[in-house]
């Protein structure tokens, strides 16, 4: 007798755990439809490369990726959410199957995770949506200023050169644009023109020495990483050079009127418009041909040398 009890007690616990492990078969379906869901996922890298050896660089090339990036958030989160946060439902009900006795407070658990995973994966969606929101303006603004920059590309006799999404050691120029007269860093920022409470539009930044003083904002990072190209390329260029190459910051604000009433000398910030023009008039300091020459030719080996070594890093 005692043995039957202890037999019977066996199969109930055993039966306790087959009613949590039984209802994982309805979650099988929702797994495999996530796993299609991540194998599709690398159809949506829409980089191309360049069949040659010279890279493919464009104008806001960086931005690009990381606006494919953002797009592959989304999709990731738009279609794993709905499946992550139905799972505790789905569950919830196949256990209904498995038990003689319904439990609400193991319901009410249930349904209060599905919530919080709804209210997770809306947030990342939300996320998402500005995060791309922002990159389109900037992007926008980076395809504005690469076409101004490109009116300095004449024929192959003419001294001027432009590269694209430079990269440095931790971090990736815009443009740099080389000279006769020296070596310019340009950086654009794209900001979104702010609102007056008669509702018209706010357009005038005022620059000082170490901030943009927006309508309603101030911000220190553009200026900051405009001399921080600056510092860096001129001490690059020296070292292989051999010589001090004369280096500029140009900070660009598409869409923005310019007070520099107060602005410091090393960092010319304007507008976009006419900045062709105003490159070609100003003049940083001075260098010879073949300094100009060799300062284009380790420009462009140093792009062809990171594009060979991002080619070699597997897709994420």
């Amino acid at each position: 007798m005692h043995d039957l009890k202890l037999i019977a007690k066996g199969q109930g616990t055993t039966m306790v755990w087959l009613e949590y492990l039984l209802p994982l078969i309805f979650l099988f379906p929702m797994a495999a439809m996530g796993g299609i869901v991540l194998a599709l996922r690398s159809l949506h890298d829409a980089r191309v490369h360049s069949p040659f050896d010279a890279p493919l660089r464009e104008p806001g090339q960086a931005l690009r990726h990381r606006l494919d990036q953002a797009f592959s958030s989304l999709f990731l989160n738009g279609t794993l959410g709905p499946l992550i946060s139905l799972a505790p439902l789905v569950y919830g009900m196949g256990r209904m199957l498995f038990v003689d006795k319904q439990d609400w407070v193991e319901w009410a658990l249930y349904g209060l995770l599905s919530t919080l995973l709804v209210l997770a994966f809306s947030l990342l969606l939300v996320r998402d949506y500005q995060r791309i929101r922002r990159l389109k303006l900037g992007l926008a603004c980076e395809l504005a200023v690469g076409q101004e920059l490109e009116r300095l590309v004449r024929p192959e006799a003419h001294p001027y050169y432009v590269f694209h999404d430079v990269p440095t050691d931790s971090f990736t120029i815009d443009h740099v644009v080389v000279t006769p007269h020296g070596v310019f860093v340009v950086e654009t920022r794209a900001r979104t023109l702010a609102i007056g409470t008669d509702g018209k539009e706010l357009n005038c930044v005022a620059v000082e020495r170490e901030r943009l003083r927006f309508p309603h904002w101030q911000e220190r990072r553009p200026l900051h990483k405009t001399r921080q190209g600056v510092n860096w390329l001129s001490q690059w260029l020296e070292r292989r050079c051999g010589v001090p190459v004369p280096v500029k910051g140009v900070l660009v604000l598409p869409g923005w009127e310019i007070d520099t009433s107060e602005a410091a000398p090393d960092i010319l910030v304007v507008s976009g418009e006419q900045l062709a023009k105003q490159l070609t008039n100003i003049t940083p300091g001075q260098m010879s041909d073949a300094i100009h020459d060799k300062v284009i030719h380790i420009l462009l080996e140093r792009a062809r040398l990171m594009e060979l070594k991002h080619l070699r890093q597997p897709s994420v």
